[in-house]
């Protein structure tokens, strides 16, 4: 165990705004839902994929550190680049080694869940769009697209993989709260420019200790 230790960062993120990140399209019946957002074959309620959360992040992170490259995510694999040694690169010559971060799915949280349940509320809402004709002022290609509503907690976790050189990873840990900070401001899921997704993270800790991002 010497030469790996796994921090663990948790917390909450509390939706501000409805939160759409589609399921995919199935049969569509009249007067049902153009796109759903994705759910819990389990539970039945929405959840927030590792997979958005990391993708999301990651893309913020590297336009920040300008390592914004012409297709896909940057793969240079260099061993100084913390976005190939954080998030992954499949870079057949990579020198940064194994993915350090594990984004787990977020599952809705047991007080949200009963919030719903004592306000006789659903978990999503259906939203109407429609597109403008710039000529004649009127709304075209009406859709409705379901979204999680705003108020509502889910539970994320990350698993920080720290190797030796790595050091303690506070590094690592850093870098990653550079990206949910980043993350409040912009959005998550879909439609983020049109008011949804917009989020906030909650009683972040790493290992069980306060982990401060709001000043």
């Amino acid at each position: 165990m010497e030469n790996l230790t796994i921090k663990k960062i948790e917390g909450k993120i509390r939706l501000l705004t409805g939160l759409h990140i589609g399921g995919g399209t199935e049969a569509l019946e009249i007067g049902g839902i153009d796109n759903p957002v994705i759910k819990d074959p389990k539970s039945g309620y929405p959840y927030i994929p590792g997979s958005s959360l990391k993708g999301k992040m990651r893309s913020l992170l590297e336009i920040a550190k300008g390592k914004v490259v012409a297709k896909g995510p940057c793969q240079c694999g260099k061993e100084e680049c913390d976005v190939c040694k954080i998030f992954g690169n499949t870079n057949k010559d990579s020198k940064t080694g194994i993915t350090r971060a594990v984004f787990r799915d977020s599952f809705l949280d047991p007080e949200s869940i009963k919030m719903l349940n004592e306000r006789n509320l659903t978990a999503t809402e259906a939203k109407m769009e429609n597109s403008i004709d710039r000529i004649k002022g009127a709304a075209i290609s009406p859709r409705t697209t379901e979204r999680v509503i705003a108020g509502l907690s889910f539970n994320f976790e990350i698993a920080l993989r720290v190797l030796k050189e790595d050091g303690d990873g506070q590094k690592m840990v850093d870098f990653l709260k550079d990206g949910m900070l980043l993350l409040e401001k912009d959005a998550l899921g879909g439609s983020g420019s049109r008011g949804y997704g917009k989020i906030k993270f909650e009683n972040v800790t790493c290992d069980g200790e306060e982990l401060q991002l709001h000043g």
